[in-house]
């Protein structure tokens, strides 16, 4: 009998460790978003004005 109860505490001994192991999720750690330098923001900033003057004006003819 004493055998088996030392078997079974280092089992639950081993098993705590191994759960202490597990690295938990933060909730509070959310993902960084990308540093975006300031030229990039004005490349950005030009490629958007480039498309709105590019979009096709429709006219009515008759």
């Amino acid at each position: 009998m004493n055998k088996k109860q030392q078997m079974i505490k280092k089992m639950a001994k081993r098993a705590k460790a191994k759960s202490n192991k597990v690295v938990q999720p933060n909730p509070s750690s959310k993902p960084k978003e990308r540093y975006i330098s300031k030229a990039e923001r004005e490349k950005i900033a030009a490629e958007e004005a480039a498309k709105q003057t590019d979009a096709p004006i429709t006219t009515e003819e008759s």
